[in-house]
């Protein structure tokens, strides 16, 4: 039986939430592991035309929040100079060079390829071994920017907290919280142009203020799959104007960002699906489903609690 096509919009810049597991038993990854994997996101969204807006490095699975750009957004130029990155400045690149590079690094595809990759072979070498790494393909959404991405980012950057690692999202280096706390966004690696406007217009240390009140409002509710956010670190945050104003609970969303195959408003999921329907093997008028706990938000799939 052959594998469903992945949904992709090639032609608009578009953002992804990817999803990839370990095929090793328990939790292979260690912290220079999960310190090879932000190496590589940075190094890999250097190369190619790729904005990591957010991520979480767990130990046996990967979040990745990509924005994708296509090729008709990059000039030869741009191009030339990636190829030179890739290859050594000075290097001698051809027109077919600039063509079928312009293809590959606009793709998601050759993106997580590229990643997944290397990250095998570094692993394998760590370790004296052979095999595969990581586990099926990897798991694909298609995301609307602004309210829902942001959304999708507290529940990529609460990954530890439910996993009962740390107390605050921020204390875990291997997730774009992490990272742009810790770090104070080393390099930019992290994009902060999330498609909200009220958000963008501030200076970066008020985005990340925001987004992280947004997280920790989000951490405080009680999913029923995992754990929250401890009660007197929300209570420390909340004497901090945190204001806990969310009244829906978080669960019936979790599954959307992982299955739904297309997540946004009703018009952007939609509009993106009628993008993607001739990859779908089922040809019915789609109804798209309310995500609970998201006004306005839509799904492509109809999913279950859990």
């Amino acid at each position: 039986m052959s594998r469903i096509a992945r949904m992709l919009r090639p032609d608009e810049s578009t953002v992804y939430h990817v999803i990839s597991r370990s095929a090793l038993p328990g939790f292979p990854l260690g912290d220079a592991d999960k310190d090879h994997l932000v190496f590589l996101l940075h190094k890999l969204s250097r190369l190619f035309f790729v904005d990591v807006l957010g991520f979480c490095m767990m130990g046996n699975h990967v979040h990745l929040a990509l924005r994708v750009h296509p090729e008709s957004s990059v000039d030869d130029a741009q191009v030339r100079e990636r190829l030179e990155i890739d290859r050594g400045e000075g290097a001698f690149i051809t027109a077919l060079d600039i063509e079928t590079g312009r293809r590959r690094l606009c793709s998601l595809s050759e993106f997580m390829r590229s990643f997944k990759q290397s990250f095998g072979r570094y692993f394998n070498k760590k370790h004296n071994r052979k095999g595969y790494f990581w586990g099926d393909r990897y798991k694909s959404v298609i995301v609307e920017e602004g309210r829902t991405l942001i959304n999708l980012l507290a529940y990529i950057d609460l990954n530890p907290i439910r996993a009962g690692i740390v107390k605050r999202p921020e204390e875990y280096r291997w997730s774009g919280l992490g990272y742009l706390v810790q770090t104070g966004n080393r390099d930019n690696l992290v994009s902060l142009d999330l498609g909200l406007p009220e958000w963008n217009d501030g200076q970066p240390s008020k985005i990340i203020r925001l987004y992280r009140r947004f997280v920790y409002e989000t951490g405080a509710m009680d999913t029923g799959k995992g754990k929250p956010m401890d009660a007197s670190v929300v209570q420390k945050e909340k004497a901090r104007n945190f204001r806990l104003t969310r009244t829906e609970l978080f669960a019936r969303r979790c599954r959307y960002f992982t299955d739904s195959g297309i997540i946004g408003s009703k018009e952007f999921v939609a509009n993106a699906f009628r993008n993607v329907r001739h990859l779908l093997t089922s040809k019915d008028t789609r109804r798209f489903t309310p995500v609970g706990g998201i006004e306005g938000v839509y799904s492509m799939k109809k999913l279950g609690v859990g």
